[in-house]
C-alpha cells in the first residue's frame, strides 16, 4: 500500500511537469488566459468545498512564473529542486536504464491494476499508459532508449508473474500477452506520431524545430530493444504461446536464408521441424508486434544473436504448401473444415481480416455465421498485431444496418439472430472482455448490446433458430448472452452509491448504463484525449454520420435497470394479488419448487410434475416480463425457506433449474442474494446433515492445499487450530 502512495506522489509531480513540457512555447499564453478565465468564471470553483477561486488564481500565477519560453533547462532545475528535499524519487544518474526498477513502479502498478477483472474500465488503456510513460520520462529525464527498456521489461514481468500464477480460475494469460504485444506497442506508435505531429505543427507555424527527434525516437527504441535480448530470464515465452514464438523465430530465418514468408509455411511448420538451437523466445515476438506497427523494418531479423541457428538448416520440404488463411486468400469457399481451421490460426495481416469481416457482411447464412465464429477465434484473442481491427469489426457486426429494402414491423436485429448469438457467445469470456476494455472500447461494447437486449428481450421464446450444427436457439438465449455479457461491463450488482455513502457521487465515479453510453458518445464525437486515435475508431466504428444513443433509446432496459437498483438498495415490496406480475411469479413457483405444491396437487411426483410442464407452458413470455418478476420470485423462496416450508437444497436446486430455463436470471439471482445477505434480514439456514454431507472428512485435505499455495509465496504458517475452518 505504501508503494501505492509513493507512486502516486511520482505521477502528480510527473503529471505537472510533464504538462510544462508538453505545451509548446507558442500555445502557453493562450493556455495560461484560459486558466485565469476559468479562475473568474467557474461556477463549481465558487461551490467547492476544497478548491476556491483565490487558490486557483494563485496557481495559475505560480504557474506562469515557470520560464517556459527558450528556457526548458532553467524549468528542469526548479522543478528537480523542489521534488529534492526528502524526495522519494531515486535520481536518474544514480539508476541507469533498468538496473532501478523503482523508477518504473508506476507502470507496473499500472499494469497489475489493469489486469483487475472486477470492474471493467471505460477507459483506453493505450492513451493512459502514454501519459505514465511520458510523465516518467519527463520526471526522471532518461534517455528513451532507458525508458522503453523500462516498459519493455515491466511488462514481460507482468507475463511472467501470470506463467505460474496459482490464484483463482480466471485467466489472464492472454489479457497479458495483449498488453505486451498489442497495448505497448501502440503506446510507442503514440508517443512517436504524437512528437511528429507536434514538430510538424511547430514547423508550419514558421518556428525553428528539430526534425530529427522522431527518427532518434526510433532509433532510442531499436537500441532498447537490442539490449532487451541479454533480459534472458524474461524472455522464455509461456506455453501456450510456444509455438507462435517459434513462428516468429522461423519467420526471421527464412528472410535470412531468401526464402518467401507464406502464413501457408508458417501454419504447417512444427516444433520438430525447428532446429535444436533456434527456438523462439518473447523478444521474437515483440519485434514482429513492432514491425507490424511500422516502428521497426526487418532489417531487425540481422540483429546480432537474434537468429541462432544456420539459415541452411531450414526445412523446405513444405514451403509450397497452401493451407488456412493461404487457402482462403486464393479463394477457397468458407467451410466448415476450413473456418474450424481458421479459428484456431490467428490471422496474420489486415487483408486477411477483411476478407473474413466481408464474408461475414455479405455472404450467406451459413457463411456468416462460420466467419463470426473465426472472428472471435485465435484472431481475436492472439493476434495481437491486428486486434484492435478484429475488435472494431465483431463491434460493427453486432450493430448491422437496417437493410433498404426492410419493411417489417419487427426489428431487423431479430432476423440476425443466429449469427448475433454466435458472435455473443464468442466474446463471452472474461479475457476477451478484457481484452476489449484494454482497447478502450467497453463503451462502443454497451452500445452494441443495449439494442440487442431491448429487441430480443421483448420477443416470445417461440421464436427460434436452427444453427448450421443442428442446435437451437430462441429469442431466451439471444437475450441472455447479450445481457449477461452488458452486466460485465459495470458494478451491476453494488448498491448506488448515494445509498451507502450519503452524498450525490461525482460524475462517472459509479459505473452505470448512463455513463457507458455517455463515453460511447463523447468517443465518437472525438472529444477523447488522443482525438486523432477516437477519430480513426469513430469511422471504422460507425460510419458518418454517427448519432449519440441514450437510456431513453431503450424503454425496456431502462424500467428493468430502476426496478435493479430499488431491489438491491432496499427490502422488495409491491406486489400486488390478480396483477400479470403476481401470476407469472406464481407460474415461476410452481415450476421451480415442485415440491412445494405436492400438498395441493394429488402428491404424486407425476402430478407435481404436469403442474411445472404447465407452468412452463405458461412462461413463453417475453424475458423482460420474466426478469420484472424475479425479484419477488427470490423474495418467496427465501420467505418459504424461513418458515420451514422449502429446504435449503430445494431452494439451490430450484435456482439451478431457473438458470437453465433461463440463463439471464443469475444476474437477478447474483444482486438479490447478495442485496440481502448485506442487509441481514433471513436468518442463517443449515445446510448439513442428511440433504448436505458435513464437510468436517474433507477439512484436513483443504487445510494441506491451503498450505502449499502460501508456501509457494515463501509464506511459513503453522498448522490451522483445530476446528478453525468449522
Amino acid at each position: 500500500m505504501q508503494s501505492f502512495y509513493v507512486a502516486n506522489g511520482v505521477l502528480s509531480h510527473a503529471l505537472t511537469y510533464n504538462l510544462m513540457l508538453w505545451i509548446r512555447p507558442s500555445h502557453w499564453g493562450n493556455f495560461v488566459e484560459r486558466l485565469q478565465l476559468l479562475a473568474v468564471k467557474s461556477s463549481v470553483l465558487r461551490n467547492s468545498k476544497h478548491a476556491s477561486p483565490e487558490i486557483f488564481a494563485r496557481m495559475v500565477s505560480d504557474t506562469c512564473n515557470f520560464p517556459l519560453v527558450g528556457a526548458e533547462t532553467n524549468l528542469q532545475q526548479q522543478f528537480h529542486a523542489v521534488m529534492a528535499p526528502g524526495s522519494f524519487v531515486p535520481s536518474a544518474s544514480q539508476c541507469n536504464g533498468a538496473s532501478c526498477s523503482s523508477l518504473w513502479l508506476p507502470i507496473d502498478l499500472f499494469l497489475e491494476d489493469a489486469m483487475d477483472g472486477l470492474v471493467v474500465p471505460s477507459t483506453c488503456a493505450i492513451d493512459t499508459l502514454t501519459v505514465i510513460v511520458k510523465s516518467l520520462q519527463a520526471l526522471h529525464s532518461t534517455m528513451w532508449h532507458d525508458t522503453f527498456l523500462g516498459l519493455w521489461i515491466a511488462t514481460l514481468r507482468l507475463v511472467q508473474r501470470e506463467r505460474n500464477a496459482c490464484e483463482g480460475p480466471v485467466p489472464r494469460l492472454d489479457t497479458c500477452m495483449c498488453m505486451l504485444l498489442s497495448i505497448v506497442p501502440l503506446v510507442v506508435v503514440n508517443i512517436i506520431e504524437e512528437e511528429e505531429c507536434a514538430v510538424n505543427e511547430e514547423s508550419q507555424l514558421g518556428q525553428k524545430v528539430d526534425q530529427q527527434v522522431s527518427e532518434t525516437l526510433r532509433r532510442e527504441l531499436v537500441s532498447s530493444l537490442q539490449l532487451l535480448g541479454e533480459f534472458e530470464g524474461l524472455l522464455t515465452p509461456p506455453t501456450p504461446v510456444a509455438s507462435i514464438a517459434n513462428q516468429a523465430a522461423a519467420k526471421a530465418m527464412m528472410y535470412l536464408s531468401g526464402l518467401s514468408v507464406t502464413s501457408g509455411y508458417l501454419d504447417s511448420l512444427s516444433i520438430s521441424d525447428m532446429p535444436m538451437n533456434c527456438a523462439g523466445n518473447m523478444r521474437h515476438l515483440i519485434v514482429e508486434a513492432c514491425i507490424a506497427r511500422n516502428l521497426l523494418d526487418i532489417s531487425a531479423y540481422t540483429w546480432p544473436g537474434y537468429v541462432n541457428a544456420r539459415v541452411n538448416q531450414i526445412p523446405r520440404s513444405v514451403a509450397g504448401q497452401v493451407t488456412g488463411w493461404s487457402s482462403l486468400m486464393k479463394g477457397s469457399p468458407l467451410t466448415p473444415a476450413i473456418a474450424n481451421a481458421l479459428a484456431s490460426s490467428a490471422a496474420s495481416s489486415l487483408a486477411e481480416l477483411e476478407k473474413i469481416y466481408e464474408i461475414a457482411v455479405s455472404g450467406s447464412d451459413d457463411e456468416k455465421i462460420h466467419a463470426a465464429t473465426v472472428l472471435c477465434g485465435a484472431s481475436l484473442v492472439r493476434g495481437w498485431n491486428i486486434q484492435e481491427h478484429t475488435v472494431v469489426f465483431i463491434l460493427r457486426l453486432l450493430s448491422p444496418p437496417m437493410p433498404v429494402e426492410y419493411s417489417g414491423s419487427d426489428s431487423h436485429l431479430i432476423s440476425y439472430g443466429p449469427f448475433l448469438n454466435t458472435l455473443l457467445v464468442g466474446i463471452a469470456a472474461i479475457d476477451v472482455i478484457q481484452i476489449i476494455s484494454l482497447h478502450g472500447l467497453v463503451p462502443q461494447l454497451a452500445g452494441a448490446l443495449m439494442p440487442i437486449c431491448e429487441v430480443f428481450g421483448s420477443c416470445s421464446p417461440k421464436v427460434s433458430w436452427t444453427l448450421p450444427t443442428g442446435e437451437e436457439v430462441n429469442s431466451h438465449a439471444v437475450f441472455s448472452s447479450a445481457f449477461t455479457l452488458l452486466l460485465k461491463l459495470w458494478s451491476f450488482d453494488h448498491p448506488p452509491a448515494e445509498q451507502t455513502m450519503g452524498d450525490v457521487p461525482a460524475v462517472g465515479s459509479q459505473r452505470s448504463p448512463e455513463y457507458l453510453l455517455l463515453v460511447r458518445n463523447s468517443q465518437l464525437a472525438g472529444n477523447g484525449a488522443n482525438q486523432q486515435r477516437h477519430r480513426r475508431f469513430s469511422k471504422l466504428l460507425c460510419p458518418p454520420p454517427a448519432d449519440p444513443i441514450f437510456m431513453d433509446s431503450f424503454p425496456k432496459l431502462k424500467c428493468w435497470y430502476r426496478q435493479h437498483q430499488a431491489c438491491i438498495a432496499s427490502p422488495l415490496s409491491g406486489l400486488t394479488q390478480g396483477t400479470p406480475v403476481h401470476q407469472i411469479v406464481e407460474a415461476l413457483l410452481t415450476m421451480l419448487f415442485k415440491k412445494m405444491n405436492r400438498g395441493t396437487a394429488s402428491g404424486s411426483s407425476s402430478s407435481s410434475g404436469s403442474i411445472a410442464e404447465e407452468a412452463v407452458l405458461r412462461l413463453q413470455l417475453p424475458a423482460w416480463d420474466i426478469l420484472e418478476a424475479l425479484p419477488f420470485v427470490l423474495d418467496a423462496a427465501l420467505t418459504a425457506c424461513a418458515h420451514d416450508k422449502l429446504s435449503p437444497r430445494d431452494l439451490a436446486t430450484g435456482m439451478k433449474d431457473l438458470a437453465d430455463f433461463f440463463p439471464a436470471s443469475l444476474a437477478c439471482i447474483l444482486s438479490y442474494f447478495a442485496a440481502e445477505v448485506t442487509r441481514g434480514v433471513w436468518k442463517p439456514a443449515s445446510m448439513n446433515g442428511t440433504d448436505w454431507p458435513s464437510p468436517a472428512a474433507n477439512l484436513a485435505i483443504v487445510e494441506q492445499q491451503i498450505q502449499k499455495l502460501l508456501a509457494a509465496t515463501g509464506i511459513d504458517v503453522p498448522s490451522l487450530a483445530p476446528g478453525i475452518l468449522l
